[in-house]
């Protein structure tokens, strides 16, 4: 193999590969990228069996070949070589290490086997379909803030990513939940979507897809199967497996007879429910909501710090209502809203509360109360 390459086309290329690549594996190939050569294009491809990223770039290839290198420390060679430099990459076929060669700096690595490298089998995809860009970040972005952390319950270790059928109109919809809090995303079902099974994106996959917003192409192309999803453009594709599991029924957890309104700006909710919070200790600590027809009072009574209490002129709808919440949550819900102002929607003290964006319908947040 040799080839030359533009080291910025190969830097990104290697930055989106190497986020695959697990730093700590038993298995010494899982640390390694595979680099294949043919026509005028270097491939890249990386996994940890669960994921592969396949990645494309424009290359000068002088002899086609394919090897293996340790992705992280070729990563950071590429990530501390010149700007503007072009890179030469040759295999030496005597002792089977690949030469990397920029301006004056040279290098020699070593290399494992072609054929020890893991390819994700190939599997019939039951359906394909094109989304926007736009949408697709919005579906995952806005939701994977609710995914939970916690692996004994890995069936919430995701997003749900599913159709839904909302009196006759068809919808693709992604739901987030970790019990405490809960997002959930309508979108318009793109063409060919119609029929596909109900999936759990991997937390993993969810935050890798950023390399797809990345890219500059209007569409994504998404296929699925019952036990994979793959995400892929011209050059870039996103295969995932998807976890081995149900989703719970969240629609039940979906407050239906809030009637207590709250119209707040969500900026400004978000920073004052900051600003209290400070003198908490704990990150869990409740943020109290004292609500009356004019006005909003925040508090944080931490009896190891002191109090904080700010005052907000609100629109309310409603009895005077006092209820706690994870100052955490708040702001992050808060933060999803992009129209400025906020609807929370409360029943009783004990009761999860919805909130909503004031200029889109389509985006739904639960969050449930704490003692205080």
């Amino acid at each position: 193999m040799k080839i030359s390459v533009e080291r910025s086309d190969l830097l990104r290329s290697m930055s989106r590969a190497q986020a695959i690549v697990e730093r700590r594996t038993t298995i010494p190939i899982l640390s390694n990228v595979l680099i294949e050569a043919r026509e005028d294009r270097l491939t890249l491809r990386a996994t940890d069996l669960d994921i592969e990223l396949l990645d494309s770039i424009k290359a000068v290839v002088e002899k086609e070949g394919a090897v293996t290198v340790g992705a992280h420390t070729f990563y950071e060679i590429l990530r501390k070589l010149p700007d503007g430099s072009r890179v030469l990459i040759d295999l030496d076929p005597l002792n089977q290490k690949i030469n990397v060669k920029a301006g004056r700096s040279t290098f020699s690595l070593t290399t494992i086997s072609v054929d020890d490298f893991p390819l994700m089998a190939s599997s019939e995809y039951d359906f394909s379909f094109s989304i926007k860009v736009e949408e697709l970040k919005r579906l995952f972005e806005k939701v994977k803030f609710a995914m939970s952390m916690e692996e004994t319950r890995f069936y919430l270790n995701g997003v749900f990513f599913h159709e839904f059928i909302d009196q006759e109109t068809k919808l693709i919809r992604t739901v987030a939940t970790d019990g405490h809090r809960l997002a959930k995303i309508d979108s318009p079902l793109p063409d060919n979507a119609s029929g596909m099974p109900g999936l759990i994106v991997p937390r993993k996959t969810v935050s890798e897809l950023r390399m797809i917003y990345e890219t500059t192409e209007d569409t994504v192309n998404v296929s699925v199967s019952e036990t994979k999803i793959r995400f892929s453009n011209s050059t870039l594709s996103l295969t995932s497996k998807v976890v081995d599991g149900s989703f719970p029924d969240y629609d039940r957890v979906i407050p239906k007879n809030n009637i207590k309104k709250l119209v707040i700006d969500a900026s400004e909710f978000a920073k004052s429910v900051d600003r209290v919070a400070t003198i908490s200790s704990e990150r869990a600590r409740a943020v109290k909501l004292s609500l009356s027809k004019e006005k909003l009072i925040l508090s944080v009574n931490a009896p190891e710090t002191g109090l904080a209490i700010e005052e907000i002129p609100i629109a309310y709808e409603g009895e005077e209502i006092e209820i706690g919440f994870n100052a955490k949550y708040l702001q992050e819900i808060s933060n999803q809203v992009e129209s400025g102002e906020a609807i929370f929607l409360f029943n009783d003290v004990g009761d999860p509360a919805l909130m909503k964006d004031n200029n889109d319908d389509t985006a739904v947040y639960v969050v449930m109360p704490m003692r205080v």
